[in-house]
């Protein structure tokens, strides 16, 4: 049983910055307002686990994103 609450309770530390800023900001007010913020910050929680810089892996997309080049993965560094 141990086990089980190790794995919840990782999950619940995951979940618990995306809860706070959705209480603060009061949610999101359109579809795509939602979809925007759910990619946000499954982003951003990825980074964050992986321990990699997070406005420099936006920056990055934006650049790539702008000029047509390649997209900065998401996958964790061998």
């Amino acid at each position: 049983m141990a086990q089980v609450d190790e794995v919840f309770s990782a999950g619940v530390r995951a979940l618990r910055h995306s809860v706070i800023q959705r209480k603060i900001s009061h949610g999101v007010q359109s579809r795509q307002g939602a979809i925007c913020r759910s990619r946000l910050l499954t982003v951003t929680t990825s980074l964050r686990q992986q321990g990699r810089e997070i406005w420099q892996f936006l920056e990055q997309a934006l650049i790539a994103h702008h000029r047509g080049g390649k997209m900065p993965s998401l996958l964790p560094n061998p």
